[in-house]
């Protein structure tokens, strides 16, 4: 199911007259609209599954190893689950995130998927580059301490670690208060693509919000934007397209032919005088 034309006026429809607030930090900025990332995805080729009447939303990627759920009415805190199935060379894997993730920071996630990224670093680095305070090898907050990074193992005799990110309401001393929202990536998600989601999260730019969008707390910053309405919705449409460039390129590095060896040279017999 492409993209079509359709959608993207209706994401120009419901933005292009509202006036953008720059909020931050991002991890209170609030959901914001899904459709950074159903867009996305769906440039890149994934098809939606799921029934059209109903409120839950299932695409799926153009290999089928992907699949990703969004679920209002979940009877759990994860409204967005994410899975990978298992190839002969790499494990499966499963995600999952809460009401409460601002769409732009999920959707870094969901891009690593369409093309990884060009370099692959370790993903505490763009957390400690932000100001992020390192609590121990395996812990980081942010400044103001409502969002915690922790890379906890499966148990003290295994060597694999399983990431949970958590923001909440400040809490009474070294206990934090309720939960905002989460996300969890197990043990099996690749390096790079919990990378691509930490580097969205601390990124310190703000996240453009209507005036009357829902935030995740009441203590993140709103001031007037400097961009215009048509700005924002401009920018929705070039993220799109260079998805869109990306997943194709992605294929065709997929699909082309492995080069043919060059023949072997053997020695020939010297000529008879």
């Amino acid at each position: 199911m492409p993209l079509s034309e359709r959608q993207l006026a209706g994401f120009a429809d419901k933005h292009a007259w509202r006036i953008p607030f720059d909020t931050s930090p991002r991890h209170l900025a609030g959901p914001g609209d899904a459709r950074h990332v159903t867009h996305g995805l769906a440039a890149a080729g994934w098809s939606a599954v799921s029934d059209p009447l109903s409120a839950e939303i299932v695409l799926r990627s153009p290999d089928l190893r992907h699949s990703l759920q969004f679920d209002p009415q979940s009877a759990t805190s994860a409204w967005w689950r994410l899975r990978a199935e298992p190839t002969d060379t790499e494990p499966g894997w499963y995600a999952e995130f809460g009401e409460l993730v601002p769409a732009e920071v999920f959707a870094g996630f969901t891009d690593a998927l369409i093309a990884p990224p060009p370099q692959q670093p370790d993903p505490w680095q763009p957390v400690t580059s932000a100001g992020w305070h390192r609590d121990s090898d395996g812990t980081a907050r942010s400044p103001d301490s409502m969002c915690h990074i922790e890379l906890r193992p499966l148990s003290e005799f295994s060597g694999r670690s399983s990431w949970h990110v958590e923001t909440c309401e400040p809490g009474d001393g070294q206990f934090p208060g309720p939960r905002i929202w989460h996300a969890y990536f197990d043990e099996d998600v690749p390096a790079h693509h919990v990378g691509s989601f930490l580097t969205a999260l601390a990124d310190r730019s703000p996240l453009q919000r209507g005036m009357y969008d829902r935030t995740g707390h009441y203590s993140a910053v709103q001031e007037p934007s400097p961009l215009r309405p048509q700005q924002v919705v401009d920018a929705h449409t070039a993220r799109i397209e260079s998805l869109r460039a990306r997943a194709r390129s992605a294929r065709r590095q997929q699909t082309k032919p492995a080069p043919t060896p060059a023949p072997a040279h053997t020695a020939q017999p010297a000529a008879r005088r």
